[in-house]
């Protein structure tokens, strides 16, 4: 008499077992990707998604004052145009009115949608709370070779000449993904306090104390210095000359 097998027949243990790959790989994505997470960012930037930039490296490295588990921070990007990652060289800076602007193409500027004029005007609330939560300053630096800018060797204190800069700062909601920050650079020949990276700072503090006085809607303040931060120049050093912060 024939003994019956026990076990499943072969075929349909395969098929449980692709069928359980299938799901895994649906749940999780490409293994490639999860092994790249830059890769996975840059895919979904090129595809319009709002998505926090790796979480790894970038979580990892950050230290979040206490105040900020108050906040829903979801540490993505929403962008004002189409954005893909470029290559070495692939990026521009151009004169406006005496000062550098970014590139559109790969600087549109964007918003962190988590970051409401609410959230803004609390006082417990500070930059910490989304300063690298989507790109760490190593990963930044590869800006440098989008924009074929050489990363000087001394650049703190008195002798920084480039800041990796928010197009649309932390403090008005800008977005931490790569699409937000350039390199800010030069020039030489002057002091810290003249360098463009810090007159821009003007233009920065003056926008965010206009939008949490209520003078100006923050949605305002985050595309028109996207579009072109040099427009706010002259109002930005009326309001230094009055005592704003700068």
């Amino acid at each position: 008499m024939a003994r019956r097998s026990s076990g499943a027949p072969p075929t349909l243990l395969f098929v449980l077992m692709l069928v359980a790959a299938v799901v895994l790989a649906i749940a999780h994505g490409p293994w490639w990707l999860k092994r790249h997470p830059r890769r996975r960012a840059e895919l979904s930037y090129s595809l319009g998604r709002a998505e926090p930039y790796p979480s790894g490296r970038a979580q990892r490295a950050r230290k979040v004052p206490a105040a900020c588990e108050a906040f829903a921070q979801t540490c993505a990007s929403e962008y004002f145009g189409r954005w893909s990652a470029a290559g070495i060289g692939g990026c521009a800076t151009r004169m406006r009115n005496g000062y550098p602007v970014p590139d559109p193409r790969c600087t549109p500027g964007g918003v962190d949608p988590s970051v409401s004029a609410e959230v803004l005007t609390d006082p417990r609330w500070r930059t910490a709370c989304v300063r690298n939560c989507q790109t760490s300053e190593a990963e930044k630096h590869v800006l440098y070779g989008w924009y074929g800018i050489h990363k000087p060797k001394r650049n703190s204190g008195e002798d920084q000449v480039c800041e990796l800069d928010h197009l649309v700062p932390l403090e008005l909601g800008g977005a931490d993904g790569l699409g937000n920050i350039w390199p800010e650079c030069g020039p030489d020949a002057v002091t810290l306090h003249e360098r463009y990276f810090k007159v821009k700072d003007r233009v920065e503090n003056y926008l965010a104390d206009e939008v949490k006085a209520g003078k100006m809607p923050l949605a305002t303040a985050q595309r028109g210095i996207a579009e072109d931060w040099t427009q706010y120049l002259a109002a930005a050093n009326r309001y230094c000359a009055s005592g704003g912060r700068c």
